[in-house]
């Protein structure tokens, strides 16, 4: 059997789980969160633990097994501890402004590009160049802070544009001038 797809989930303290067919509801006190699963593999609710099993060990089941539990350990992690990234945004005049609708970012363009944050995630500014992407959805989570980095990737000369904290930028040699012959 696959190691990861083998051990229950367990359910914290606080935190419920709902089993309607391949359907799994997490409720905790970060949110409440709903996935469906592929039909092929069974979910049990047992002693305040989610179990997955697979009906083979085909490959594809096997595959499927291990997804399915880190998927629903991902559900349960996201209604109690939550979700983050953070972003930095570096350049000259580069900034980020919250607002209702999610941040509004100003990033060398001719006009300022607003981003609508989807629902369940919240974006906060702090000190205009540090984005922090939250939620209880490690997916929409991850998709939310790319979205916001393709805006403005950083570029290779300056490094200017939008990275996550901690990303190293690989920077190249710029245009230098060639001794006359």
């Amino acid at each position: 059997m696959s190691r990861i797809g083998r051990k229950p989930v367990p359910l914290p303290n606080g935190v419920t789980a709902l089993i309607d067919g391949r359907t799994v509801t997490v409720k905790g006190p970060k949110g409440e969160m709903s996935r469906t699963f592929h039909p092929e593999l069974t979910l049990a609710l047992e002693e305040n633990a989610v179990v997955v099993r697979r009906p083979s060990d085909e490959s594809r089941h096997k595959a499927l097994h291990g997804l399915t539990r880190t998927l629903v350990a991902n559900m349960v992690d996201g209604v109690t501890k939550g979700f983050a990234k953070s972003l930095e945004i570096q350049g000259v005049g580069y900034k980020a402004e919250p607002k209702p609708f999610g941040v509004q970012l100003v990033v060398g363009f001719s006009h300022p590009v607003p981003y609508h944050a989807p629902k369940g995630i919240k974006i906060s500014v702090d000190n205009n160049v540090l984005v922090k992407v939250e939620g209880v959805d490690k997916e929409l989570v991850g998709q939310v802070a790319a979205e916001l980095r393709a805006i403005r990737p950083p570029e290779p000369y300056k490094g200017k544009g939008i990275r996550y904290v901690g990303e190293q930028v690989r920077r190249k040699a710029g245009k230098t001038a060639q001794a006359a012959k």
